[in-house]
């Protein structure tokens, strides 16, 4: 356990309390959910769309509530992270005027910066509890054992738009280095490295793990109408033939141990734009100062290599799973997961947590 796991956790509860401690009647009913037990189902249903999240919208809040929601929010972010976060809630402003207003029968507004919906599952003064936020283009998963911090995915972020123009000429780009990074990274590639990183010269149009509570060998891309749909995905079917963008077990693309130095270097800070979304005392972004650890995470490409169309790319390695895409709208439109394929959720901490319990 490390001191920086515990002040996170810390302070996940005192502002989770807080929030709480606002709460009444079916707004405490639709923000709280049941402690992290058995199948979990719920805390695991997770989504990136404009759908509904599960939990209690800012805009069902009064302004200090919707003030200790974000401190909330913000207990599980570093200031980057939750910068970001900000900015891209904001977003749905721009997107709302770049599309016209639109309205849909179902909701009275569609494109709307107060959708987005917190919930605190459990006691945060018992012994598991976690938090989840989450709307379009933003989703955030924390579980909390034992007084520390001990899972921090999946966590998503999106952009739409990816980019959009700001006065004087400049651009507002939020998940920029999160893109140009990895482009960087193969452009420095020589090409018999670069034959082994590109896996297919058409990207996915999404990301290849999507929204399911588990990732797996052979997950591959889904149509956005099972993305959106009230239960996430499950497991990948299988299939015939050989996809060269599904997810296996051993990582494509090239390892680190074969870049050059100005190429792992980028590779770190790549990383570092994933891992340090979170406070530095829970990040994991620090093991890959460590040669050994950072040999050890394989890069994947799939699409074009020119700024400006479709793309994807993935970084693997144990556990961890890093996942980018920008296809859609125009090549407008970015989605970003971090996932630890053996523990999203904190499900093996959770297991061995509730195992010492019964043996008692």
């Amino acid at each position: 356990m490390t001191t920086g796991e515990q002040e996170t956790a810390a302070a996940m509860a005192e502002a989770a309390t807080a929030w709480l401690d606002t709460l009444e009647g079916d707004q405490r009913s639709t923000g709280t959910g049941e402690g992290p037990r058995g199948a979990d189902d719920e805390r695991r249903r997770w989504f990136y769309t404009p759908t509904d999240h599960g939990g209690l919208t800012l805009h069902a809040q009064r302004p200090i509530q919707q003030q200790r929601a974000m401190r909330l929010v913000a207990s599980g972010l570093s200031e980057a992270g939750f910068a970001t976060v900000a900015t891209v809630m904001g977003l749905e402003n721009v997107l709302d005027r770049a599309q016209g207003w639109p309205s849909r029968p179902y909701r009275e507004r569609f494109r709307d910066p107060a959708l987005y919906y917190l919930r605190v599952f459990g006691d945060p003064a018992g012994g598991a509890w976690g938090w989840r936020f989450g709307g379009h283009h933003v989703s955030l998963n924390n579980l909390v054992v034992d007084g520390r911090v001990v899972a921090t995915t999946p966590c998503f972020l999106g952009a739409n738009p990816a980019a959009t123009p700001l006065l004087g000429g400049g651009a507002g780009r939020p998940l920029g280095p999160t893109e140009d990074l990895g482009r960087e990274i193969v452009h420095g590639l020589p090409p018999e490295l670069l034959d082994r990183a590109v896996l297919l010269e058409t990207a996915p149009p999404d990301l290849v793990t999507a929204n399911r509570p588990v990732v797996a060998p052979g997950d591959r891309p889904l149509p956005t109408s099972a993305i959106r749909r009230e239960s996430p995905p499950g497991p990948a079917d299988p299939v015939e033939g050989t996809d060269p963008v599904a997810l296996t077990a051993a990582p494509r693309g090239v390892p680190a141990s074969v870049l050059g130095d100005r190429e792992r270097e980028l590779l770190r800070r790549l990383l570092s734009a994933y891992l340090d979304r979170v406070p530095a005392g829970v990040s994991p972004a620090g093991r890959y100062f460590d040669d050994a650890a950072l040999d050890e995470v394989h890069l994947a490409w799939a699409g074009s290599l020119e700024p400006g169309e479709p793309h994807y790319y993935r970084l693997q390695g144990p556990r961890l799973l890093l996942e980018w895409d920008n296809t859609q709208d125009d090549v407008n439109h970015a989605h970003s997961v971090w996932r630890d394929p053996e523990s999203d959720f904190g499900l093996d901490v959770l297991a061995e947590h509730h195992a010492s319990f019964e043996h008692r």
